[in-house]
């Protein structure tokens, strides 16, 4: 039987990805919740630089000579997000711990269950890939409503926490699940690349690890300011210093023990693998635009490099929203502009120009 909290009306205002930079408000049917899915009233949605990425056409979305685009167009997008329960469909509620009026984040991949990975525990891989946002079967948030699949995974988010604050659970699970890639032990130097709202929220998760020294690299001096808010020590921007020495300075000349690139540029990649030490550990976690040249002899013959992937958030909602609960990040400061979704366009060109913002969110 499906439970309603309100009557819900038939249509509703969407932001639908068309294609690279083809995005448009449009007014579609209201999903409706079957049984075991969740509907929720959308309250609040970011905007990912991944989101970004794939609005300005990057090769992961949209495919190139090597390989076939992720997106799946027309789709709406949006896989940071936060609502209120409105309906449940049989046997939802009693799965999920749901009740109508509750807020719920769900994680941003439903798996299908089915396939090597999900079969062996490691879901956040599942080789179908259903991302909220990106493919028919999940559409995403930026819309006034939007459905929780079957085979979602699903979290019911405190009452007490603003919906501002818990659109933040998604980027900050990804950013736990990237520290704790990193293995980081408590004398280690750490180097993060990249300020943005995932390397801010790495900051704050890699003090909890208690590493000797966490230091942040950024292009822009307010984030670095804002690093240190969330829990770095040192803020090195390339523009004003010669990055590479200054951590091989402060380590006598062995460089970082682990290293974690979060910025998206290509130079951060070479740059890392230049600071970091033999042995130590390089976390790749940034979704880049262009694929990126480096010498691959670093890894290997000169430095036996520990290389890690980050993707996703497996098992890291539930760290994230206790965080989050905890004021463990200034939250207010790092949700700089929060938009009617209407402006999403401008809440895009916000994100694209990096100079003011930091999270913005829509809220239908």
């Amino acid at each position: 039987m499906l439970k309603n909290a309100i009557e819900l009306p038939k249509t509703m205002a969407s932001v639908v990805c068309f294609g690279p930079k083809d995005y448009r408000l449009e007014e579609i049917p209201v999903p409706k919740a079957g049984p075991g899915e969740v509907l929720v009233k959308v309250k609040s949605a970011g905007i990912c630089a991944s989101d970004l990425k794939c609005y300005l056409g990057a090769p992961l979305f949209w495919g190139d000579s090597t390989r076939k685009g992720y997106c799946q167009p027309p789709i709406t997008p949006g896989h940071e997000f936060v609502g209120e329960v409105v309906a449940l469909g049989e046997g939802a509620g009693e799965k999920y711990g749901l009740e109508i009026g509750d807020l719920a984040v769900s994680e941003q991949i439903v798996p299908c269950w089915d396939c090597r990975f999900c079969r062996t525990g490691k879901y956040w891989m599942c080789q179908r890939h259903d991302i909220y946002g990106f493919r028919q079967s999940t559409p995403g948030a930026m819309a006034e409503f939007m459905c929780f699949p079957v085979g979602a995974l699903n979290h019911k988010v405190p009452r007490s926490m603003p919906a501002h604050h818990a659109v933040f659970i998604e980027p900050l699970a990804c950013s736990v699940h990237a520290v704790q890639r990193g293995n980081i032990e408590f004398q280690d130097v750490v180097v993060i690349a990249g300020a943005g709202p995932l390397g801010l929220g790495m900051f704050a998760a890699a003090r909890m690890k208690q590493p000797a020294l966490l230091i942040a690299i950024d292009l822009n001096d307010q984030r670095l300011e804002m690093a240190k808010r969330c829990g770095a020590d040192i803020g090195l921007n390339p523009t004003q210093v010669d990055v590479v020495a200054e951590v091989l300075r402060l380590t006598g000349g062995y460089g970082c023990d682990v290293y974690i690139e979060a910025s998206g540029h290509p130079q951060a990649v070479v740059d890392g693998l230049a600071m970091i030490r033999k042995l130590g550990t390089f976390v790749e976690f940034s979704v880049m635009r262009e694929p990126v040249t480096v010498d691959w002899t670093i890894i290997g013959d000169t430095k036996e490099l520990n290389i890690h992937g980050a993707h996703l958030s497996p098992d890291t909602y539930p760290v994230a929203i206790r965080m989050l609960e905890q004021g463990l990040l200034p939250i207010d400061e790092i949700v700089t502009h929060r938009l009617p979704l209407k402006d999403f366009q401008a809440g895009i060109d916000l994100v694209a120009s990096g100079k003011s913002s930091i999270k913005v969110t829509l809220e239908p």
